[in-house]
């Protein structure tokens, strides 16, 4: 998924120099309302692999963002690519785990994705909104090249680069902002939690629906 924006902030980043030859992996590479593929194409990477929990346009392999490693193996691509998936991932601490070491060292990452005040909306879940502040915190163990906010809508974007002789920071105790919860939260609530949320959720939006349709016409007698 990659709207407008996404599509022009990785324009204006990656360069043919990021790309040319090399290998690159795009997550979460379903297109559903455009992507960056094609622009990325047109720099003559050696692989182009995009991956996604389900099969279709785009996507070249199935593969959950948090098993890329367990895919891949370690130091496999030059890029990564991801828009529009972080706030879907519930293990979100895994999840950026895996794209670091999957990421060769001088590797470029790039990541578009939503912020507060950015509308629930499950693909079939939604779960966390990313800041600035987010963003530095989880990537203070890479090189941050850019990081800016979505001109058009509540997200953050950000380009970073694997230094060499990279250390994995410590995010064990890091909370985000939980969509589900109106606050900052840990993956463990959210487990726990959200599947009573989602059922909670779905009876609230089905029940004007549902009594709409049992009720009689006017004046049909029962």
């Amino acid at each position: 998924m990659c709207h407008q924006s996404c599509i022009d902030f990785g324009k204006k980043y990656l360069s043919e120099e990021d790309v040319r030859g090399k290998h690159v992996i795009e997550v979460g590479s379903l297109d559903v309302n455009g992507s960056l593929r094609p622009t990325v194409e047109t720099f003559c990477p050696a692989k182009y692999i995009g991956v996604d929990i389900q099969p279709g346009k785009g996507v070249d392999q199935v593969c959950k963002a948090e098993h890329l490693v367990r895919c891949f193996g370690r130091n496999r691509f030059d890029v990564l690519i991801c828009t529009e998936l972080l706030e879907h991932a519930n293990n979100w601490k895994k999840t950026i785990s895996n794209f670091k070491n999957v990421l060769k060292p001088e590797g470029i990452m790039i990541i578009t994705t939503r912020s507060k005040g950015f509308g629930y909306h499950g693909f079939p879940y939604d779960f966390w909104r990313y800041e600035i502040s987010d963003m530095e915190r989880i990537f203070s163990d890479f090189i941050i090249e850019t990081v800016e906010k979505d001109p058009l809508s509540s997200g953050v974007f950000i380009k970073v680069k694997k230094p060499v002789g990279f250390i994995e920071n410590k995010l064990g105790a890091y909370r985000l902002y939980s969509i589900e919860f109106k606050r900052r939260g840990t993956i463990i609530e959210s487990t726990l939690y959200f599947p009573l949320f989602f059922i909670i959720r779905q009876i609230f939006r089905e029940w004007p629906r549902r009594r709409k349709q049992a009720k009689p016409p006017t004046g049909v007698k029962i």
